[in-house]
């Protein structure tokens, strides 16, 4: 292989590696985000349990 053909292969890598980084920290904040919504709804459902009016 020739040195332009390596540069293409490794840009393709890095491409691909930075494409499924992306792709699974998408999955990663919508989860955290799905958390943070069930910990929200669990404090009103607390707060709604303790009100004395």
């Amino acid at each position: 292989m020739n040195r332009k053909s390596i540069r293409v292969a490794l840009l393709l890598l890095g491409a691909f590696a930075l494409l499924a980084g992306g792709l699974s920290a998408c999955n990663t904040v919508k989860g955290a985000g799905q958390d943070l919504k069930a910990a929200g709804q669990a404090i009103e459902r607390k707060a709604e349990q303790k009100k004395r009016y």
